[in-house]
């Protein structure tokens, strides 16, 4: 089988990215993104997916973490879609629900080529720290979800913390990632009526 890998170098006016995605990797995760918080999610996603995950950023995120946050998103729903390649032989479905404490989320997803993200979560507090508004949770998935072609149903359940409440949103959208993404069927064959994912 050919690697399922995925590199995407996107410079903008606000921010530089370089991330390396293997999605047949061992959960290996190297996150410098100038965002602490996001450095600890993307870590809890890759680790739980099993996938390697290389990422370097800079920025405006001394400023506010959000043009950071977004096009990380970006980069990273990028390297998933290159990762993928045309899909076959994919599971192409996962769902999945993590809790952390008192938090529980719901992932499921479609690795359908038609991206659409449905987020339900209402974060019980505005701030997550000093400095990661708890609204940029969605914000990452929408740019993963638009950029590599996924149907994402994310929903949080309860919570009565943000950072619960977004580790466990991270958690369940890795095992669902990871279950959609697998190997399962036959190699050459694309899990669509139509014959193609788009």
């Amino acid at each position: 089988m050919n690697a399922r890998t995925g590199t995407v170098e996107r410079s903008t006016g606000e921010t530089t990215i370089n991330l390396t995605l293997d999605i047949d990797g061992t959960g290996t995760v190297n996150a410098f993104t100038s965002v602490a918080f996001l450095d600890h999610m993307l870590d809890a996603l890759c680790r739980h997916a099993r996938w390697d995950l290389s990422v370097t950023a800079s920025g405006d995120a001394v400023m506010d973490p959000h043009h950071t946050v977004e096009d990380v998103g970006i980069a990273f729903g990028l390297a998933l879609k290159q990762a993928l390649g045309d899909r076959r032989g994919i599971d192409r479905y996962g769902s999945a629900y993590a809790p952390l404490d008192e938090a529980l989320a719901r992932v499921v997803v479609d690795i359908s080529g038609r991206p659409y993200l449905e987020f339900v979560a209402t974060m019980p507090e505005p701030m997550i720290g000093s400095d990661f508004a708890s609204s940029l949770v969605e914000e990452f998935w929408r740019s993963v979800a638009m950029n590599a072609g996924l149907t994402m149903h994310i929903d949080l359940l309860r919570a009565r913390n943000s950072h619960h409440a977004a580790e466990a949103i991270f958690k369940s959208a890795a095992v669902a990632l990871r279950t959609a993404a697998a190997i399962g069927g036959p190699a050459d064959e694309v899990p669509s009526t139509k014959g193609m994912l788009a």
